[in-house]
């Protein structure tokens, strides 16, 4: 099985915009050139735990329809 594989391919812009998004809530700035590896660990985890935490609010909405 693999792994880090998305099962919505066409969701891949979504979750890219939404990375851009919440990294500008959060005033962290990310790489022009799509390279992560010079930010800190800090930053990044801060970054996907707001993913995480919007997409998780976005599936309880979901449910409670």
């Amino acid at each position: 099985m693999a792994r880090n594989r998305k099962l919505v391919p066409e969701a891949q812009l979504a979750l890219a915009q939404m990375k851009m998004e919440i990294a500008q809530e959060l005033g962290i700035s990310l790489p022009a050139d799509g390279y992560y590896g010079k930010m800190s660990t800090k930053d990044i985890g801060t970054i996907g735990g707001g993913m995480t935490k919007r997409l998780v609010q976005m599936g309880l909405q979901l449910s409670h329809r």
